[in-house]
């Protein structure tokens, strides 16, 4: 391996926006994030759907019928 080629590996200090802070290691002395796992909706469980234009009901009612997928017979 050649020497003097690779940047350090130190120790580094992680902010969220939320305020949680974290320690890992990286090339980078100091991370900032605008999310994490203590404020991201997936890891909280607080996920909902923002539908203002009707498109997720617009996707149900095409697809829930039993007839999709089926090929349409020749006239």
């Amino acid at each position: 391996m050649q020497k003097n080629i690779h940047p350090k590996y130190v120790e580094t200090q992680v902010t969220c926006g939320c305020g949680n802070k974290f320690k890992t290691r990286s090339t980078r002395p100091e991370i900032k994030v605008d999310i994490c796992s203590v404020c991201h909706p997936f890891y909280t469980g607080k996920l909902k759907f923002v539908d203002t234009a009707g498109r997720i009901e617009k996707f149900k009612n095409k697809f829930s019928g039993a007839n999709y997928g089926k090929k349409k017979k020749a006239e």
